[in-house]
Protein backbone atom coordinates (compact mmCIF):
# COMPACT_ATOMS: atom_id res chain seq x y z
CA UNK A 1 0.00 0.00 0.00
CA UNK A 2 1.51 3.77 -0.68
CA UNK A 3 3.45 5.14 1.92
CA UNK A 4 1.43 8.44 1.53
CA UNK A 5 -1.87 9.05 -0.17
CA UNK A 6 -0.97 12.43 -0.32
CA UNK A 7 1.68 11.79 -2.80
CA UNK A 8 0.23 9.27 -4.75
CA UNK A 9 -0.95 9.84 -8.52
CA UNK A 10 -4.24 8.31 -9.85
CA UNK A 11 -3.61 5.57 -13.09
CA UNK A 12 -6.62 5.90 -15.65
CA UNK A 13 -7.80 3.24 -16.20
CA UNK A 14 -6.95 0.63 -18.77
CA UNK A 15 -3.42 2.17 -18.77
CA UNK A 16 -0.08 -0.38 -18.32
CA UNK A 17 0.67 -0.07 -15.06
CA UNK A 18 4.56 0.46 -15.88
CA UNK A 19 6.96 -0.47 -18.65
CA UNK A 20 7.14 -4.42 -17.65
CA UNK A 21 3.42 -4.47 -16.97
CA UNK A 22 3.41 -7.63 -18.58
CA UNK A 23 6.56 -9.48 -17.76
CA UNK A 24 6.34 -12.12 -14.85
CA UNK A 25 7.38 -10.44 -11.38
CA UNK A 26 10.44 -10.70 -9.89
CA UNK A 27 11.13 -13.27 -7.14
CA UNK A 28 11.80 -11.73 -3.43
CA UNK A 29 14.67 -12.06 -2.21
CA UNK A 30 15.45 -14.72 0.02
CA UNK A 31 18.57 -17.54 0.01
CA UNK A 32 18.80 -21.55 0.11
CA UNK A 33 17.20 -23.07 2.90
CA UNK A 34 19.85 -24.77 4.77
CA UNK A 35 18.40 -28.14 4.36
CA UNK A 36 18.39 -27.77 0.64
CA UNK A 37 22.39 -28.88 -0.90
CA UNK A 38 24.17 -26.35 -2.70
CA UNK A 39 23.46 -28.09 -6.18
CA UNK A 40 19.82 -28.52 -5.67
CA UNK A 41 19.36 -24.55 -5.54
CA UNK A 42 19.53 -22.04 -8.29
CA UNK A 43 20.60 -18.89 -7.04
CA UNK A 44 19.69 -16.52 -10.21
CA UNK A 45 16.01 -17.72 -10.19
CA UNK A 46 15.99 -18.08 -6.13
CA UNK A 47 14.21 -21.23 -6.58
CA UNK A 48 14.68 -25.20 -5.96
CA UNK A 49 16.24 -27.12 -8.75
CA UNK A 50 13.86 -29.37 -9.36
CA UNK A 51 15.07 -31.01 -12.16
CA UNK A 52 18.67 -31.33 -10.62
CA UNK A 53 17.01 -32.89 -7.69
CA UNK A 54 14.54 -35.79 -9.94
CA UNK A 55 17.91 -36.86 -12.24
CA UNK A 56 19.99 -37.31 -9.34
CA UNK A 57 17.52 -39.46 -7.30
CA UNK A 58 16.62 -40.76 -10.19
CA UNK A 59 20.39 -42.06 -10.76
CA UNK A 60 20.61 -42.98 -7.22
CA UNK A 61 17.88 -45.63 -7.84
CA UNK A 62 19.73 -46.59 -10.97
CA UNK A 63 22.62 -47.69 -9.34
CA UNK A 64 20.92 -49.27 -6.32
CA UNK A 65 18.46 -51.22 -8.63
CA UNK A 66 21.42 -52.73 -10.76
CA UNK A 67 21.51 -56.60 -10.79
CA UNK A 68 23.11 -57.48 -7.23
CA UNK A 69 23.85 -53.88 -6.38
CA UNK A 70 20.74 -54.23 -3.83
CA UNK A 71 22.55 -57.25 -1.89
CA UNK A 72 25.91 -55.44 -2.53
CA UNK A 73 24.98 -52.28 -0.32
CA UNK A 74 22.61 -53.95 2.14
CA UNK A 75 20.05 -52.50 0.67
CA UNK A 76 16.44 -53.59 -1.59
CA UNK A 77 16.89 -53.55 -5.46
CA UNK A 78 13.06 -53.77 -5.88
CA UNK A 79 12.27 -50.12 -6.80
CA UNK A 80 9.31 -49.64 -4.96
CA UNK A 81 10.91 -51.34 -1.84
CA UNK A 82 13.72 -48.65 -2.67
CA UNK A 83 11.16 -46.16 -2.03
CA UNK A 84 9.78 -46.95 0.69
CA UNK A 85 12.94 -46.89 2.35
CA UNK A 86 13.76 -43.25 0.84
CA UNK A 87 10.46 -42.39 2.92
CA UNK A 88 8.15 -41.65 -0.08
CA UNK A 89 4.32 -42.64 1.17
CA UNK A 90 2.75 -45.79 -1.04
CA UNK A 91 0.25 -43.38 -2.60
CA UNK A 92 0.20 -39.39 -2.77
CA UNK A 93 -2.64 -39.44 0.27
CA UNK A 94 0.44 -40.15 2.12
CA UNK A 95 1.51 -36.94 2.23
CA UNK A 96 0.98 -34.80 5.57
CA UNK A 97 1.28 -31.61 4.38
CA UNK A 98 1.00 -28.29 6.48
CA UNK A 99 -0.12 -25.05 5.22
CA UNK A 100 -0.16 -22.67 8.29
CA UNK A 101 -0.60 -19.56 6.44
CA UNK A 102 -4.01 -20.27 5.17
CA UNK A 103 -3.30 -19.10 1.51
CA UNK A 104 -3.88 -21.99 -0.15
CA UNK A 105 -3.95 -26.22 0.70
CA UNK A 106 -2.22 -29.03 -0.49
CA UNK A 107 -3.53 -29.75 -3.71
CA UNK A 108 -4.01 -33.48 -4.86
CA UNK A 109 -2.81 -32.62 -8.64
CA UNK A 110 0.66 -31.40 -7.13
CA UNK A 111 0.87 -34.52 -4.46
CA UNK A 112 0.73 -36.50 -7.09
CA UNK A 113 3.44 -34.90 -9.39
CA UNK A 114 5.57 -34.98 -6.44
CA UNK A 115 4.97 -38.85 -5.43
CA UNK A 116 5.34 -39.48 -9.53
CA UNK A 117 8.73 -37.98 -8.81
CA UNK A 118 9.60 -39.74 -6.02
CA UNK A 119 9.63 -36.89 -2.96
CA UNK A 120 9.60 -38.14 0.52
CA UNK A 121 6.88 -36.12 2.93
CA UNK A 122 9.76 -33.88 3.78
CA UNK A 123 10.40 -32.56 0.18
CA UNK A 124 6.70 -32.55 -0.37
CA UNK A 125 6.79 -29.86 2.24
CA UNK A 126 10.08 -28.53 1.26
CA UNK A 127 7.60 -27.65 -1.96
CA UNK A 128 4.84 -25.72 -0.44
CA UNK A 129 6.86 -23.90 2.64
CA UNK A 130 9.00 -22.37 -0.74
CA UNK A 131 5.99 -21.76 -2.84
CA UNK A 132 4.80 -19.61 0.54
CA UNK A 133 7.96 -18.23 1.12
CA UNK A 134 7.92 -16.74 -2.48
CA UNK A 135 4.15 -16.30 -3.12
CA UNK A 136 2.88 -14.46 0.05
CA UNK A 137 5.10 -11.74 0.15
CA UNK A 138 4.04 -11.18 -3.68
CA UNK A 139 0.30 -11.64 -2.74
CA UNK A 140 0.61 -9.02 0.33
CA UNK A 141 2.10 -6.61 -2.03
CA UNK A 142 -0.47 -6.98 -4.81
CA UNK A 143 -2.94 -6.94 -2.30
CA UNK A 144 -1.67 -3.89 -0.81
CA UNK A 145 -1.66 -2.00 -3.97
CA UNK A 146 -5.50 -2.51 -4.81
CA UNK A 147 -6.22 -1.14 -1.53
CA UNK A 148 -4.18 2.37 -2.04
CA UNK A 149 -5.57 2.02 -5.95
CA UNK A 150 -9.02 1.98 -3.79
CA UNK A 151 -8.34 4.30 -1.34
CA UNK A 152 -7.04 6.71 -3.55
CA UNK A 153 -10.25 5.83 -6.23
CA UNK A 154 -12.31 6.88 -2.82
CA UNK A 155 -10.26 10.33 -2.64
CA UNK A 156 -10.49 11.19 -6.12
CA UNK A 157 -14.68 10.92 -5.69
CA UNK A 158 -14.77 12.69 -2.52
CA UNK A 159 -13.12 15.98 -3.68
CA UNK A 160 -14.56 16.24 -6.86
CA UNK A 161 -12.01 14.57 -9.37
CA UNK A 162 -8.47 14.35 -10.34
CA UNK A 163 -7.87 17.43 -10.97
CA UNK A 164 -8.97 18.89 -7.96
CA UNK A 165 -7.53 16.19 -5.70
CA UNK A 166 -4.18 16.99 -6.71
CA UNK A 167 -4.71 20.56 -6.00
CA UNK A 168 -5.76 19.73 -2.57
CA UNK A 169 -3.47 16.97 -1.71
CA UNK A 170 -0.78 19.63 -2.90
CA UNK A 171 -2.17 22.13 -0.13
CA UNK A 172 -2.93 19.55 2.41
CA UNK A 173 1.31 18.14 1.64
CA UNK A 174 2.22 21.68 2.22
CA UNK A 175 -0.27 22.76 5.68
CA UNK A 176 1.24 19.48 7.31
CA UNK A 177 4.54 19.90 6.58
CA UNK A 178 4.54 23.46 8.27
CA UNK A 179 1.61 22.72 10.64
CA UNK A 180 2.51 19.18 12.21
CA UNK A 181 4.82 16.77 13.06
CA UNK A 182 5.65 14.76 10.90
CA UNK A 183 4.31 11.44 12.38
CA UNK A 184 1.15 12.91 12.41
CA UNK A 185 1.37 13.18 8.29
CA UNK A 186 2.39 9.87 8.22
CA UNK A 187 -0.59 8.28 10.40
CA UNK A 188 -3.14 10.32 8.99
CA UNK A 189 -1.95 10.12 5.34
CA UNK A 190 -1.88 6.64 5.00
CA UNK A 191 -6.00 5.71 4.69
CA UNK A 192 -8.61 7.66 2.68
CA UNK A 193 -10.17 8.11 6.18
CA UNK A 194 -6.98 9.80 7.84
CA UNK A 195 -6.39 12.03 4.60
CA UNK A 196 -9.90 13.10 4.60
CA UNK A 197 -9.66 13.98 8.83
CA UNK A 198 -6.83 15.93 7.76
CA UNK A 199 -8.53 18.48 5.45
CA UNK A 200 -10.93 19.07 7.69
CA UNK A 201 -7.97 20.28 10.34
CA UNK A 202 -6.59 22.15 7.49
CA UNK A 203 -9.73 23.76 6.96
CA UNK A 204 -10.15 24.67 10.68
CA UNK A 205 -10.50 28.70 11.38
CA UNK A 206 -6.87 28.31 13.25
CA UNK A 207 -4.01 26.34 12.69
CA UNK A 208 -4.19 23.20 15.00
CA UNK A 209 -1.54 23.06 17.76
CA UNK A 210 0.04 19.68 19.51
CA UNK A 211 -1.85 19.19 22.64
CA UNK A 212 0.56 18.37 25.43
CA UNK A 213 -1.60 15.81 27.38
CA UNK A 214 -3.08 12.19 25.71
CA UNK A 215 -6.31 11.59 24.29
CA UNK A 216 -9.21 10.44 26.24
CA UNK A 217 -8.55 6.95 25.58
CA UNK A 218 -5.10 7.41 27.33
CA UNK A 219 -3.32 7.32 23.81
CA UNK A 220 -0.65 10.13 23.53
CA UNK A 221 1.46 10.69 20.32
CA UNK A 222 4.04 8.35 21.48
CA UNK A 223 1.72 5.42 21.57
CA UNK A 224 0.24 5.95 17.90
CA UNK A 225 4.00 6.42 16.94
CA UNK A 226 4.35 2.69 18.15
CA UNK A 227 1.34 1.35 16.75
CA UNK A 228 2.72 2.57 13.49
CA UNK A 229 5.87 0.86 14.18
CA UNK A 230 3.93 -2.54 14.65
CA UNK A 231 4.16 -4.57 10.93
CA UNK A 232 0.19 -5.17 10.87
CA UNK A 233 0.07 -1.47 10.87
CA UNK A 234 2.90 -0.87 7.72
CA UNK A 235 2.73 -4.49 6.59
CA UNK A 236 -0.38 -5.90 7.11
CA UNK A 237 -3.19 -2.68 6.61
CA UNK A 238 -4.67 -4.36 9.73
CA UNK A 239 -8.15 -2.24 9.22
CA UNK A 240 -8.70 -2.09 13.17
CA UNK A 241 -5.18 -0.57 14.16
CA UNK A 242 -5.17 1.84 11.26
CA UNK A 243 -8.58 3.35 12.00
CA UNK A 244 -7.13 3.53 15.84
CA UNK A 245 -4.13 5.30 14.72
CA UNK A 246 -6.29 7.64 12.90
CA UNK A 247 -9.03 8.18 15.56
CA UNK A 248 -6.54 8.60 17.87
CA UNK A 249 -4.37 11.46 15.46
CA UNK A 250 -7.95 12.95 15.33
CA UNK A 251 -8.68 13.62 18.80
CA UNK A 252 -4.77 14.77 19.45
CA UNK A 253 -5.01 17.33 16.51
CA UNK A 254 -8.94 18.47 16.66
CA UNK A 255 -10.56 21.08 14.69
CA UNK A 256 -10.74 23.67 15.77
CA UNK A 257 -13.97 26.00 15.28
Amino acid sequence: MADNLLTAIPVAAGAAAGPNAGEPATPPPGGRPSQVPEKFWDAKANAIRVDALLKSYLELERRLSRSGAGSEVGGPSDPTQLRRVLGVPDSPEGYRVACPHGLFAPDAKINQRLHGAGFAPAQAQLVYDLAAEHFIPMIRQIAGEYEADRQLQRLVEHFGGEDKWREVSRQMLAWGRKNLPAAAIDGLATTAEGVIALHRLMTGAEPVTLRGTAAQDGTGEAELQALMRDPRYWRDRDPALVAKVTEGYKRLYPVQN
